[in-house]
């Protein structure tokens, strides 16, 4: 089993910046794609930003510009460092990890998600 962990959320004002940091722990043997999904009230979930084991990134429309991701493998942790916030980038933000276990199974985890919340 792999936990997930997240932090860094809070309330800031539009304009400020906010960094959101994921750890992933446990029963680690190959983690693959990590990314981070929104979720505003009475939306679907939809994805930010993703990197790759690789350290390939993809950004979705909300984030391009103003968010960077990245990921450091050997600390199995990755971050979110959002500039110049928007009124509509309030949501809940989830860290997702995707893992290979010694099986060749793959498996999705997520984390418990901390509210972003910015202010006019």
């Amino acid at each position: 089993q792999v936990q997930v962990v997240e932090s860094g959320g809070g309330l800031v004002q539009a304009g400020e910046s906010l960094r959101l940091s994921c750890a992933a722990s446990g029963s680690i043997f190959v983690i693959t794609n990590m990314g981070w999904y929104r979720q505003a009230p009475g939306k679907q979930r939809e994805l930010v930003a993703s990197v790759s084991s690789a350290g390939a990134t993809n950004y979705a429309g909300s984030g391009k510009g103003r968010f960077t991701i990245a990921r450091d493998g050997a600390k199995n942790t990755m971050y979110l460092q959002m500039n110049s916030l928007k009124i509509e980038n309030t949501a809940v933000y989830y860290c997702n990890v995707g893992h290979r276990n010694s099986w060749g199974v793959y498996s999705d985890y997520w984390g418990q998600g901390p509210q972003v919340t910015v202010s006019s």
